[in-house]
């Protein structure tokens, strides 16, 4: 489909059950390839970025199979040495495919090429690469300096320390703390600079404690990984709810849940291990009513009837953040979100996307290095045709446009990245 055109909804209620966190999915499908033993994966996310996984999981000769029509998934692990020696890899635009295999394999003694789609080459890699050439690896770049596409090539493991800038990605961080493990010697990562998007890492170091490897945290500048370290299966492990999904629909219903019935998004709750459903905060900030459970959180409308402005530092939710974005427009005042700077390097360019769409719907939007303020206009432009860029989020974030008039999503089939079925789940709870 080439485009959606979107009704206006006056109201929003009901339940959404989420589907699998994509940061989780991903990384919990590497871990189970590198443990010993089987690995039950229950409610795997089906997507764009999971299938890349697993394709290039069958390319390096793990082993795994569906179980049924369900998203339960049995991985046979090769105990951190992977049987093909010899693979070229396209991953897409998954990131959370990319950086960690590309860390996993730089280790791993054989040779490989990892490629992507066009974006996917724009989007840097370099402080990895150089991080993992510390520890002794052997990358070559096929394109541009510091971007993929990769050449791997076996290398020697020399030294025990390693250093890596935190500023532009907490994924090349996870990448390493995934990969030194099997180098079975004592090894510590520096972390240069501000780390951003600390929650990602902290799902990290959770899942490793889940397969058995035991990290020391000093502050965020310097993790500890002791040698003679093993991963183990926890046996059976079960994929949250996405916490980043969550995100609009829990604005929905801030922004127009029908009187007395709110939304209520399943998967995730007060026990999440993500960082995104922090969202919750900023909607609560923003004047809106939320309520938490162990597995669900619900929203509802302002008293008020109406969400208030906010000024927020949103380094630690920079894929949740979008979803603020597009909420200033339902909010009284302008809103500022400061510290996002690793938008630019995400699926598009994502601060210079959010401001040029924004203004399409009649917001006064300025963009900043790393910060976006957001006046809404008196009345949404209607029928505005939005750009979506290849990216997931861009479609979903502006889909909710239509809460204030008809809106046109371009490439609607984008969302597949991370949730094929958004929009039938966005039709399913207006009222």
């Amino acid at each position: 489909m080439e485009h959606l055109d979107l009704s206006p909804i006056s109201h929003v209620a009901g339940t959404v059950a989420l589907p699998g966190s994509k940061s989780i999915s991903n990384r919990t499908l590497l871990l189970a390839a590198l443990c010993r033993g089987e690995t039950l994966v229950k409610g795997l996310l089906a997507s764009d970025d999971t299938q890349r996984m697993l394709e290039a999981l069958t390319a390096l000769g793990v082993k795994w199979e569906q179980l049924g029509d369900s998203r339960d998934f049995r991985i046979h692990g090769c105990g951190g040495d992977f049987p093909v020696k010899q693979a070229d890899l396209f991953l897409g635009n998954a990131g959370t495919a990319f950086r960690p295999l590309t860390a996993a394999l730089a280790l791993a003694g054989g040779e490989y090429r990892l490629s992507g789609v066009p974006r996917m080459h724009e989007r840097p890699i370099g402080d990895l690469v150089d991080a993992l050439r510390q520890a002794g690896a052997l990358v070559d770049y096929l394109g541009q300096e510091g971007y993929p596409p990769l050449a791997i090539h076996p290398g020697r493991i020399a030294g025990d320390r390693v250093s890596v800038k935190g500023n532009v990605s907490s994924q090349f961080l996870t990448g390493l703390l995934m990969a030194l493990p099997l180098t079975g010697r004592d090894m510590t990562v520096t972390v240069e600079g501000e780390l951003i998007s600390k929650p990602y890492i902290e799902i990290t170091l959770n899942l490793l404690t889940r397969f058995g490897i035991a990290i020391e945290r000093r502050g965020w500048s310097e993790f500890f990984i002791p040698g003679g370290q093993a991963y183990t299966s926890p046996g059976e492990i079960f994929v949250e709810g996405d916490a980043s999904s969550a995100s609009y629909f829990l604005a929905a219903g801030a922004i127009a849940a029908a009187p007395g019935q709110p939304v209520i998004v399943t998967g995730v709750g007060k026990q999440s291990i993500q960082g995104d459903v922090r969202f919750a905060e900023v909607l609560e900030q923003m004047g809106a009513t939320i309520e938490r459970g162990d597995n669900w959180i619900s929203a509802t409308r302002p008293t008020s009837g109406r969400l208030r402005a906010v000024d927020v530092d949103l380094n630690h939710i920079p894929d949740a953040a979008m979803t603020i974005a597009v909420a200033a427009l339902f909010a009284e005042g302008t809103t500022t979100l400061r510290n996002i700077e690793s938008w630019r390097v995400k699926e598009t360019d994502r601060l210079s996307a959010m401001a040029t769409e924004l203004r399409k719907v009649g917001a006064t939007v300025e963009e900043g290095r790393d910060y976006i303020v957001v006046t809404p206009p008196a009345a949404l432009t209607p029928n505005a045709e939005i750009g979506t860029y290849d990216d997931h989020r861009m479609a979903m974030c502006f889909s909710l446009v239509s809460l204030g008039a008809p809106v046109r999503i371009l490439d609607p089939g984008c969302t597949a990245k991370t949730f094929p079925t958004y929009f039938d789940e966005l039709a399913r709870i207006t009222v």
